[in-house]
């Protein structure tokens, strides 16, 4: 099949057919492949922070739970080097907002927050994956267009052509 495309065309239009089969090739690697795997990145951070959010969720329903009493925890001052904390009052607590800022609020007032930024960012990872499903959409749609450039068919309409025969 492939023999008797090349031999319908022209002979010069072979190499300008391999220098446009290259381009596509260099635009999914370079473009559409760069840009899921950035989008992909993206959402996986996401999904990291909405992590750290419920395992703060947990440790106020916990703190709750122990009721109002002296807290002793091990605080990471950082490189893993470790020092015991002593909190008189845990009733309030700093939690991170973003930007680097922390406020202190009630565990109540941190759970309303908490779940507001899970929810926020559930729809952030929504939408993260549908454009990544869109990319991948792309790719396969120039995919599909260097098979027909190639002219290739697609080894489902082959395996269909070849079962109807076998039918006959």
């Amino acid at each position: 099949n492939r023999n008797r495309n090349m031999m319908a065309r022209p002979a010069g239009s072979a190499g300008c057919l391999d220098q446009k089969v290259l381009q596509y090739e260099a635009f999914i690697n370079d473009v559409l492949r760069r840009d899921l795997r950035a989008v992909v990145e993206q959402r996986d951070r996401l999904y990291e922070k909405m992590s750290h959010y419920l395992q703060l969720k947990n440790a106020i329903q916990s703190l709750e739970e122990a009721g109002p009493q002296q807290l002793k925890a091990d605080v990471d001052l950082g490189c893993s080097f470790f020092v015991q904390a002593r909190v008189n009052d845990p009733s309030r607590i700093l939690v991170l907002v973003g930007f680097g800022f922390f406020v202190e609020m009630s565990h109540q007032e941190a759970l309303r927050f908490i779940d507001k930024k899970t929810n926020q960012l559930t729809l952030f990872t929504e939408q993260l994956t549908k454009d990544a499903a869109k990319i991948k959409a792309h790719i396969r749609m120039v995919l599909e267009g260097l098979r027909e450039l190639q002219g290739l068919e697609e080894l489902s309409d082959v395996c269909r052509k070849s079962a109807a025969a076998a039918q006959l």
